[in-house]
């Protein structure tokens, strides 16, 4: 069953002689529970792709379906509402809020839709990403890998269908990125949600089921 898909998708910036096209007929195909990362070099287009896919940003042409919904075809405050409750994301800065303890980070998103958190769900997602002890603690008292399993830990605690990861493991040891891919990859199945993954680290990829090239705004292998 296809989650998520791209139709003809264009984004462009500039126009006539300066037009430089980010993104140029991009046409993809996830299917439910595909861990899908998505690999191509600085400039290539892949951190726009994953914007759009995320609702973040909107295309010059192009559609993104996510369970068959263009996404694109929502106001702006009802997009808002269809992300926060669809996907989750997970950034390579780990956007945390300092000042809210990591218990508050993680519930931050569930508690912004007025929802009531599932402390059954959340207690699987904390130890699965062994963070037990560390609920009462501030992202300041962490180190990079602990500060990534909450962003992650958050992303999931909504029940999203679909988790956009951008260079998660980006400020990350070798030793960690893969511990915290690991976990990711181990959170996808055991709670059957779609994992795509922006990443220019060719070791990172390969733990996907699939990997989508990507240069210079087109799709060059892996669809």
């Amino acid at each position: 069953m296809i989650i998520l898909q791209t139709e003809q998708l264009k984004k462009y910036y500039g126009s006539k002689e300066t037009i430089v096209k980010a993104l140029d007929d991009v046409n993809i195909t996830i299917e439910n529970g595909e861990f899908v990362s998505v690999v191509g070099t600085s400039g290539s287009g892949k951190s726009t792709l994953l914007h759009l896919l995320g609702g973040l940003d909107r295309p010059s042409f192009g559609k993104v379906l996510v369970d068959g919904k263009d996404i694109f075809a929502l106001k702006d405050d009802e997009l808002t509402i269809f992300r926060r409750r669809k996907i989750g994301f997970v950034f390579q800065s780990y956007n945390l809020i300092p000042v809210l303890t990591v218990y508050e980070n993680i519930v931050l998103p569930i508690e912004l839709d007025g929802n009531r958190v599932d402390e059954g769900y959340l207690k699987q997602i904390v130890e699965m990403l062994c963070l037990k002890e560390k609920l009462h603690s501030f992202p300041n008292q962490l180190s990079g890998g602990q500060q990534q399993r909450v962003a992650i830990a958050r992303a999931l605690a909504t029940k999203p269908a679909i988790i956009l990861a951008d260079e998660p493991t980006g400020n990350l040891d070798t030793k960690t990125s893969l511990d915290v891919l690991s976990l990711l990859k181990t959170s996808s199945e055991r709670f059957h949600q779609t994992v795509v993954m922006i990443t220019h680290n060719e070791e990172i990829a390969q733990m996907a089921d699939r990997t989508i090239r990507i240069e210079d705004g087109k799709i060059m292998g892996g669809e």
